[in-house]
């Protein structure tokens, strides 16, 4: 299943994707796409359902964050090697984690805010997993169980703050806007496998990023296990795994960043596509 959520900001509905592509009023059946809903009981119960018997939405609606609520908007750092060495950072010998405010979080198509004084705003496309099944000191081996589904996030960031400000990523990844979700929450059943998926991002029409989950250098299982020795997981969380290179700070030989009026385009295979336009901030 392909879920999503549609509507204004802050009065999303719960849809689904039909095999037309076209939305799937849920309304009638779950209040949202968030926690509960997305435990396996709850998913198995959506996946019984024809999707022909469900309302159909007219228009185009903008397109909200495919998860509503979310607790935990966990985010892991330097897992691609590649990614790495562009930086000019060690390979890590444990997940990096850092953590992006919900307040972060936007739609996959609505403006991305180019903070007040910033130079260095950039661009990351990553294979984000939602977690369904909650839990703490989760077996590698079972990790999966836990997984909901998956969906494209693009982990904008401020590298003057995450890098130059004394202190935690965090302060350069959490401004307004900077946590792009979505388009849709495609559930565990309809990827074969999350580590062969191909994932791209261009700026204006440049591609800048082209890589694939095969060169996680920790793996969904990994995470979800190391994750869980940290904090319990609850479902409705959500996870973003890393970038492969071809950020903006790594590009050679100057760094490249955004500005006001640019268009990033982004995707991972299979789970759809994104669309921003960058404005500068209030």
């Amino acid at each position: 299943m392909k879920l999503l959520r549609y509507g204004e900001k802050g009065a999303e509905k719960p849809g689904l994707l039909d095999a037309s592509q076209r939305i799937r009023d849920l309304s009638g059946v779950l209040a949202d796409i968030n926690g509960a809903a997305l435990e396996p009981a709850s998913l198995a119960k959506l996946a019984s359902l024809d999707p022909d018997s469900l309302p159909l939405v007219e228009g185009t609606p903008r397109i909200g964050p495919c998860v509503g609520n979310i607790g935990k908007f966990i985010c892991i750092g330097l897992n691609y090697a590649d990614h790495a060495a562009e930086a000019g950072m060690a390979v890590p010998s444990e997940p990096i984690i850092f953590n992006k405010w919900t307040s972060a979080i936007c739609g996959p198509n609505d403006n991305v805010e180019i903070p007040r004084g910033s130079t260095k705003t950039d661009w990351e496309v990553e294979l984000g997993v939602v977690i369904g099944k909650g839990g703490r000191y989760i077996d590698e081996a079972n990790a999966m169980e836990h997984v909901a589904g998956y969906c494209v996030i693009n982990d904008v960031s401020e590298r003057e703050w995450q890098l130059e400000r004394g202190g935690t990523w965090d302060k350069g990844k959490g401004f307004d806007t900077f946590g792009p979700i979505g388009p849709w929450l495609v559930t565990r059943d309809e990827v074969a496998d999350p580590h062969q998926l191909d994932l791209w991002l261009e700026v204006d029409g440049h591609r800048y990023q082209h890589g694939n989950t095969r060169t996680l250098i920790f793996r969904i299982p990994q995470l979800i296990a190391y994750l869980s020795r940290c904090m319990s997981l609850q479902p409705g969380d959500v996870i973003s795994t890393g970038t492969p290179p071809g950020v903006g700070m790594g590009i050679k030989p100057a760094p490249v960043f955004l500005r006001s009026g640019q268009t990033m385009r982004l995707g991972i295979q299979g789970l759809g596509e994104q669309r921003q336009v960058t404005v500068q901030a209030d």
